[in-house]
């Protein structure tokens, strides 16, 4: 039997009168709240946080960057723009219905730590918080708004399991937080393990992933618009790949968005 004394309701259990679950859940939340936030504190001592742009230690309430960071990233702000240096990159090469990029990236700038952290550190909440970040800008774009499906750029499976993930499925998958669109990460498979881009001249980068990827169910993605991700761009060669084998689907229709640009 529930009694309310005092304004706060008890039930009485075997003789005794026992505050209630909510009176419980009033009293320890708070508790439970002071106890995780000095264990935080408590193990940041050990393992400090680090910020993903300067590596400056972290405060309790910051994520992933500290507040100067995420004030100071490099928005590039393209997306309304058909002129962009993304679109234009593949302009003549391959057909697009829009190409972007949510930063502007420098070889030592704070968008290469943080990309570096991505691929190389196992940073998974900060690839999320990117993607979060791309999700909120790409969400109410004009020229984006028919996108129906995203399509991480995949990594071949034997550095997929060396990695430990797909640094561009992690941007997805941070993206559909804030834009819950279909993921198609099978959608298109790696089948050669090319070796890394970097210092590679253009040709030399479309040459080691032309014959690259393969469409393994092309039926499934009729008549949809499918939106590549990737983490950066710089000379457009592995997303060039990436348009032409999904361009023999009949009926397609295929934009481009990355979370940096060079």
């Amino acid at each position: 039997m529930d009694l309310r004394i005092g304004g706060l309701n008890y039930s009485r259990v075997q003789g005794s009168l026992l505050p209630n679950d909510a009176l419980i859940n009033k009293v320890l939340n708070p508790t439970k709240t002071i106890i995780y936030r000095w264990g935080h504190d408590l193990a940041g001592l050990f393992v400090p946080r680090r910020c993903g742009g300067c590596d400056k230690g972290l405060m309790h309430f910051e994520r992933c960057l500290c507040m100067t960071c995420e004030q100071d990233l490099p928005l590039t702000r393209f997306h309304e723009d058909a002129e962009n240096r993304v679109e234009q990159l593949f302009r003549g090469k391959v057909q697009l219905n829009a190409a972007s990029a949510l930063l502007h990236f420098s070889a030592t700038g704070m968008v290469q730590r943080m990309l570096h952290r991505l691929k190389y550190h196992h940073d998974r909440q900060l690839g999320l918080h990117m993607g979060r970040l791309m999700g909120e800008e790409l969400a109410t774009s004009l020229r984006f708004a028919t996108v129906d499906a995203l399509l991480p750029v995949p990594l071949h499976p034997r550095k997929e399991h060396m990695r430990g993930y797909n640094q561009s499925q992690v941007l997805v998958d941070g993206m559909r937080q804030r834009w819950p669109l279909e993921s198609i990460g099978k959608g298109l498979v790696r089948v050669i393990r090319t070796p890394s881009q970097t210092h590679r001249s253009r040709l030399d980068r479309w040459l080691n992933v032309k014959e690259a990827f393969h469409l393994p169910r092309p039926e499934e993605l009729r008549g949809r618009h499918v939106l590549i991700v990737d983490d950066v761009v710089t000379t457009g060669a592995t997303l060039e790949g990436c348009v032409k084998a999904l361009s023999a689907v009949p009926d397609i229709r295929i934009s481009v968005f990355t979370a940096a640009c060079a």
